[in-house]
């Protein structure tokens, strides 16, 4: 069953095209094997008549001519041994000239014959040999009729020659087996009349005999009377037999005069018995038989071999209605072809627009009008897709549907993109606002850690470094939404900054900053307008790495100088993430989309956006020792290698001044 099952899935079309090819395929096959089927028999058929007509001309009309020839030379064989003329001798010896003549026609023939006769039938061959064995004893049997032997020379004759045409005779039943023309009645009817045309021509060599001795001996007397009966008994079932064309020819020679004058004198025969012959009963016997004879002889050909011979092996006769049936069937299946072709590759053609206007909906177009959404363009829905009538086969009526789905999500996304520039809006006010205070705080801060420094006041110091901390991180948390709004920050820097003054700003926006360990940092500086950026994408990276690291464990900054930009490398020692967990952190650092409402890692949306805008790229990794590194690469463009590196004097107290507020106050005094 498993077999059977594979061998299945294996033939099963895959593509639609293919599936409409065998569909339309199987009908447009079958059509063929009919006419196929209907060729061959036609051409069986044309076969078999091609085959009758060379049995026909090769050996039964050589047969039927050497039969009547030896019938001839019976007659005149039996007239000579009843009654020695020197006329009947001439008679005799023309017969034999006639008889030899077919002969070798019959020889000819059998030489020249394509047929195999063991093919025709199992006898056939045994039958011939015998039969070409009374061709070589042909001049013994003439002899013996002729001579002076001891039989009786009339008997002799009637006997032997009258076995050599029962052996052709034979012949002949064995080539009915052969299937004939159309044309041509049936063989066995055909055979049936050749021997009532040869009872004919026995009971007019016995006459003949009888006529030329004047006595006809009781063993002759039952001859003429078997071949009498056989000949009554035969001749009208065989024709009522024959086929309607051919039946007309035996009806006028049976409805004749001379058939007539036959039956009479054959009836006077047998009502007079053996003995002497009556010239009375025997007056008009030679012409009536010799009609006789001459007509059934005629009919006989035209019912067989001639009529096979006149057979057209194209004709109506030999084809009929198979030969319309091939001719039909073939403009069938020309047609069927032609139109499954047409259908086929209409639909084919409707199927695969379909396909691509599917395919470049959902690839293309339906992809760029959400790209225009997501950035704030607006998109012409009648436009991207304008509706279209419920018309049409049913292949028009899906692409109408289609239609309707793209304008359904088309509005659908329209309107969360309306929702989302107004989360957007949201957030950018409230952004604004809490800049301008925290802005504010900063600065009054600022003021009073300066106060507190010079009143050497530590503990309040240290309260102050301690709020300067939470207001820059609310700081970083107010440019977030700004910067997932799309709107950039309202700080910034107009001259280089130290890489060791941005990585420590990053570290001092994070809660937990004693846990952050920077390491040797190249001495080269940052264009002032990626400042910002850079240590809002820092902060961020670690503050994530911080949080998702236990407490008791340091979180790696690393900087390394390369060859075409930094290396900043931030390293945590947590638990890690598995791999479906980073490809999904790092798709979304590469991603072009920001999805405002996904709120469980705003942070790397943050950092997504920020190296969009600086050209950064940001890529998050397994950490040797088990937990996540995070790889920033700083291209050369925004860095410079010729500034000096800014440094705040020592500071007297036990707490170190907050990066940022050092920074404000290099930017002050600049």
């Amino acid at each position: 069953m498993k077999f059977f099952r594979t061998t299945s899935r294996l033939l099963r079309p895959r593509s639609v095209r293919a599936k409409i090819v065998a569909l339309l395929m199987l009908p447009v096959v079958s059509l063929m094997a009919l006419w196929s089927y209907a060729a061959v028999t036609t051409v069986a058929v044309i076969g078999d008549t091609e085959r009758a007509k060379d049995v026909n001309s090769e050996l039964l009309a050589p047969v039927a001519e050497f039969v009547t020839a030896l019938q001839g030379e019976r007659t005149a064989a039996m007239r000579y041994a009843a009654r020695r003329t020197e006329t009947g001798l001439d008679e005799l010896r023309a017969d034999q000239q006639a008889t030899d003549k077919a002969v070798t026609a019959l020889r000819a023939g059998l030489s020249s014959s394509s047929s195999d006769a063991a093919l025709i039938d199992a006898g056939l061959p045994d039958r011939l040999e015998t039969l070409e064995a009374d061709f070589s004893d042909l001049a013994a049997l003439r002899a013996g009729t002729t001579g002076s032997g001891t039989g009786d020379p009339v008997s002799t004759a009637y006997t032997e020659y009258s076995t050599v045409i029962d052996h052709a005779f034979a012949v002949t039943g064995a080539l009915t087996s052969e299937k004939g023309t159309d044309a041509t009645s049936e063989a066995r009817v055909v055979l049936e009349l050749s021997r009532v045309r040869d009872a004919v021509a026995r009971e007019q060599a016995l006459l003949a005999a009888a006529t030329a001795s004047g006595t006809l001996s009781k063993e002759q007397y039952a001859w003429f009377v078997g071949a009498v009966a056989i000949q009554r008994e035969l001749l009208r079932p065989a024709v009522a037999d024959l086929k309607a064309e051919h039946r007309p020819a035996y009806d006028v020679l049976l409805d004749g005069d001379s058939h007539a004058a036959l039956v009479k004198i054959e009836d006077g025969v047998t009502d007079a018995g053996a003995g002497p012959v009556s010239a009375a009963v025997l007056r008009d016997w030679d012409a009536s038989s010799a009609a006789v004879l001459k007509g059934l002889a005629a009919a006989e050909e035209g019912a067989g071999t001639g009529a096979a011979a006149k057979a057209d092996v194209f004709g109506w006769d030999t084809l009929g209605a198979s030969g319309v049936a091939v001719v039909l069937g073939l403009a069938g299946v020309l047609l069927s072809l032609l139109v499954s072709v047409g259908v086929g590759r209409g639909l084919i053609v409707e199927l695969l627009d379909l396909r691509n206007s599917a395919l470049e909906v959902a690839g293309r177009r339906l992809p760029q009008a959400m790209r225009k959404l997501h950035a704030g363009q607006g998109v012409d829905i009648d436009a991207e897709a304008p509706m279209r009538r419920l018309a049409g086969d049913e292949l028009a009526q899906v692409g109408t549907a289609l239609t309707a789905v793209q304008r359904a999500a088309l509005k659908a996304a329209s309107e969360r993109a309306e929702l989302l520039s107004g989360i957007s809006g949201v957030y950018v006010s409230l952004a604004r606002r809490s800049q301008v205070l925290l802005h504010r705080q900063l600065d009054l801060l600022g003021v009073m850690e300066q106060r507190q420094r010079e009143q050497q006041n530590n503990a309040e110091l240290y309260d102050l470094y301690r709020i300067d901390y939470l207001a820059t991180r609310m700081r970083r948390h107010s440019e977030s939404l700004l910067i997932l709004s799309g709107i950039a920050p309202g700080r910034g820097w107009r001259e280089p900054i130290a890489l060791t003054d941005v990585l420590r700003a990053a570290v001092a926006e994070i809660e937990d900053a004693t846990r952050i360990q920077v390491w040797a940092v190249p001495k080269v500086s940052l264009n002032g307008g990626s400042v910002a950026d850079v240590i809002h994408l820092l902060a961020e990276l670690v503050e994530n790495a911080a949080a998702f690291s236990p407490p008791s464990t340091k979180v790696q900054l690393r900087a390394a100088r390369l060859r075409d930009g930094i290396l900043i490398e931030v390293e945590d020692s947590g638990f890690g993430m598995n791999e479906e967990a980073m490809a999904e952190a790092n798709r979304k650092l590469r991603s072009e989309q920001v999805d405002l409402l996904d709120a469980k890692q705003i942070g790397l949306f943050v950092v997504n956006r920020l190296a969009d805008r600086q050209g950064l790229r940001v890529e998050l990794r397994q950490s040797t020792d088990g937990g996540v590194a995070a790889a920033v690469f700083i291209p050369e463009n925004l860095i410079r290698d010729d500034m000096p590196v800014h440094r705040e004097p020592a500071d007297d107290g036990h707490y170190p001044a907050p990066a940022s507020a050092q920074i404000r106050q290099q930017q002050r005094r600049r």
